[in-house]
């Protein structure tokens, strides 16, 4: 598929399913079975300052931020849904943000050199263009500026349980099996409430080159399961299983140079 193809399949999924996923993986949280905010403390202090976030979804991570007490608020997201989502849940508590509906691939219509952080909550996975979304991002920090991001970690398409009907494995005395290469990074279609999107599983070190491209410095890269993950015992629940054996997520924070 071409990049415009991946792009319009995505939006159409995102604008007709928004509301299923409102809350969901937003600030505290990084994702699945993950280490949250208030056990990493990436943000830090955020009073007063600026922050751009791409994805926005349905505005909870800005919420959180406003909060937390920071000045300015601007939001990005693909989808007209969600920043509808968005614009509500701020004004319902009485906050606001500047929101925009754009592609992260695009060149954004917001100041450069202006953001302390721009941040992405399980967003940026969806690029179809890395190197030139990282390097628009480097663009629109003040020098010193702080980048987060988290995403699914890559193990996490590549190894499997049985009861996850995506993937055609048998889970055989509770081991997990490989059902694609780690090298793999072509891009690949899943069903999702009925709806086709579509996901490139890129390596980590493909993530960690494209920051350094784009002039970063990564001062933490998280891959570590909750502790309810892995104190858990017998829980029936498969990602939690699987959290036990291996990260379902990542996080990175760098800092522009």
């Amino acid at each position: 598929m071409l990049d415009k193809e991946i792009i319009e399949t995505n939006k159409k999924y995102w604008n007709e399913h928004a509301d299923q996923w409102f809350g969901t993986t937003a600030l505290p949280q990084y994702g699945v079975r993950f280490v949250t905010e208030e056990d990493l403390h990436l943000f830090g202090d955020v009073r007063g300052k600026s922050m751009l976030e791409i994805c926005c979804g349905s505005g909870h991570s800005l919420l959180y931020n406003a909060n937390k007490g920071a000045k300015e608020l601007w939001g990005v997201d693909i989808s007209q849904t969600q920043l509808e989502n968005a614009a509500k849940l701020l004004a319902d508590n009485g906050c606001s943000a500047k929101l925009l509906c754009a592609k992260m691939e695009d060149e954004l219509d917001v100041p450069k050199e202006y953001f302390d952080y721009v941040y992405s909550i399980y967003g940026i996975g969806w690029t179809t263009d890395l190197q030139g979304t990282f390097d628009k991002i480097a663009s629109y920090l003040k020098k010193d500026g702080i980048f987060i991001f988290s995403w699914h970690h890559t193990l996490n398409y590549c190894i499997a349980w049985s009861s996850d009907e995506r993937m055609d494995v048998i889970e055989d005395d509770d081991k997990f099996c490989m059902t694609k290469s780690y090298f793999d990074d072509s891009y690949f279609k899943m069903t999702v409430h009925g709806s086709e999107i579509v996901l490139c599983n890129r390596k980590i070190s493909t993530y960690i080159n494209a920051l350094a491209k784009a002039g970063f410095l990564i001062e933490q890269f998280v891959e570590e399961s909750s502790k309810e993950a892995m104190e858990s015992e017998n829980d029936p629940d498969p990602k939690t299983r699987k959290a036990k054996m291996l990260p379902i997520s990542f996080c990175i924070k760098a800092r522009k140079l």
